[in-house]
């Protein structure tokens, strides 16, 4: 079944057992593919569509929890981190640390990048190549490592 049809299914599900926190998430995310469709001018999305639809969800989720956190606001951080858990159960599973290590490792050889300047070259090799798969944060952090690192190798050899 397709996510955009999933998502209807489980509210009406949600509404029958009462699950109030569920039903909240739900019908977010249900507003967020209604907006889509709308700016889009469609009758339907497709999976890709709705996972990018997610992802953005996903996101202002974790940014939100951090920001209650920071105001001591642990009643509200919980409320979003319930919905993001909900909408995690729709999303496909990214890339682990070891995997986008390497793919961050194809795309600086596939780009010929060489210094820490170079991130956002390695950034747009990784993400064209795998934008569904690996989370962005993580693939710049290691980019940004591997980058410092070899910049401070290739100090050391022409020392």
């Amino acid at each position: 079944m397709a996510i955009f049809d999933e998502v209807s299914v489980q509210m009406t599900d949600a509404m029958r057992a009462k699950d109030a926190p569920r039903l909240t998430a739900l019908r977010g995310m249900r507003a967020a593919f209604q907006t889509e469709l709308k700016r889009e001018g469609a009758e339907t999305l497709s999976d890709d569509a709705c996972i990018n639809v997610l992802r953005r969800l996903a996101k202002q989720r974790k940014e939100s929890i951090d920001a209650f956190e920071k105001a001591k606001r642990a009643d509200r951080a919980a409320v979003e981190r319930a919905e993001l858990e909900v909408i995690e159960t729709f999303l496909p599973s990214l890339a682990d640390a070891l995997q986008t290590r390497s793919w961050v490792e194809a795309a600086i050889a596939e780009t010929g990048a060489s210094a820490p300047g170079d991130v956002g070259r390695v950034m747009g090799a990784v993400m064209k190549a795998h934008k569904g798969d690996v989370d962005g944060q993580l693939a710049k952090k290691l980019a940004a490592e591997l980058l410092s690192g070899a910049s401070a190798d290739a100090d050391e050899q022409t020392s």
